[in-house]
């Protein structure tokens, strides 16, 4: 359909985001019969027009990207609004180790992912260090639990105490993590990897030499 009648960049994205939201829609009305995974059909999306058009796909991320400076703003604005001070506090220490446990995991089973790789161990170890940063997914659902208490009429408390964890996995992993990364980035890795507008102009002189 792009191809076809070839709209502009802005006009592809909200074509793209006006299907996302339908599909979470249609995931929510065929539940009790045919279940899906809307979120993952959203991210086939993107993964469709990079296949077949990375000319396209790159314009799209970059209308996107423009999008999510303020959208991310909205997003952890609103996750704060909701956050108990007192029943974060509550369950800092417990939340905290929490956290580190499944960092831990998390971390020793990156490591074994990477084992046979053609990655040597600094750069392992600094493909462990990046997945330590927390954000965006844990604003995004982490008033879920909060959300679908409330609906239902129950304590709201559980709900609470997972969106304050949520939180605190933000405050704790995001700032050290990326401190991590900008260290061990230094010092493990060979080469810098590509920034997003060196990417796009290399997709866009490819796109030129094969015209």
């Amino acid at each position: 359909m792009f191809k076809r009648f070839n709209p502009r960049a802005t006009k592809r994205v909200l074509v793209i985001l006006g299907a996302s939201v339908i599909l979470v829609r249609i995931e929510h009305l065929t539940a009790p019969w045919v279940p899906f995974a809307a979120l993952l059909a959203v991210m086939a999306i993107g993964f469709i027009i990079l296949e077949k058009d990375e000319h396209m796909a790159h314009e799209i991320s970059a209308k996107l990207g423009k999008i999510w400076v303020f959208a991310e703003i909205v997003l952890f604005t609103m996750v704060g609004t909701q956050v108990n001070v007192q029943v974060a506090l509550q369950a800092g220490v417990a939340g905290a180790a929490l956290i580190a446990g499944g960092l831990a995991a998390r971390s020793i089973g990156t490591w074994m992912c990477l084992m046979g790789s053609d990655l040597d161990r600094g750069e392992r170890l600094f493909v462990v260090i990046s997945y330590i940063p927390k954000a965006t997914v844990q604003a995004a659902i982490g008033g879920g639990a909060l959300a679908a208490l409330g609906a239902a009429g129950m304590d709201t408390r559980p709900g609470e105490i997972i969106l304050a964890v949520a939180v605190l996995s933000i405050l704790l992993t995001a700032p050290l993590g990326a401190l991590a990364i900008a260290i061990t980035g230094e010092r493990t890795l060979k080469t810098a990897p590509p920034s997003f507008d060196d990417a796009r102009e290399a997709a866009l002189e490819s796109k030129g030499n094969e015209e």
